[in-house]
């Protein structure tokens, strides 16, 4: 059975860090992109960052970009979104993805064939 798990999520102070980890079991997806996409409270899903299978290539969003970081362990199967200079509208559920069907580039949620559970990022202005 193939499991992402997040952890890292919880309240910061805006201008505040933190640093989400998304740890694969079942299968391994060290030759696959994996990405990160959020999802606020009354709003659809959104594409954050997105990382090669090698770590090579990252692409993020505008909202994101020069603030967040994605990056991967493939020896341990496990990739990472480390989030600095915080904002409130970071406020939302942080899903990890893996596997994309279409590319690398793909934002689509849609497109992703293996998703986590989600874990809460709350941002305090």
């Amino acid at each position: 059975q193939v499991q992402l798990v997040e952890s890292g999520g919880g309240l910061v102070q805006a201008g505040g860090s933190l640093r989400l980890s998304c740890a694969a079991s079942g299968r391994t997806f060290s030759s696959k992109p994996m990405g990160w996409f959020r999802q606020a409270p009354g709003k659809e899903r959104i594409f954050v960052a997105t990382i090669s299978w090698n770590g090579g290539r990252t692409y993020y969003s505008d909202s994101v970009k020069g603030r967040f970081t994605i990056s991967r362990d493939n020896a341990k199967n496990t990739v990472y979104l480390q989030m600095n200079s915080l904002k409130p509208e970071d406020t939302a559920v942080y899903y990890c993805a893996a596997d994309p069907t279409t590319s690398f580039y793909s934002t689509l949620p849609s497109t992703y064939r293996y998703w986590g559970q989600g874990t809460q990022v709350t941002v305090s202005s």
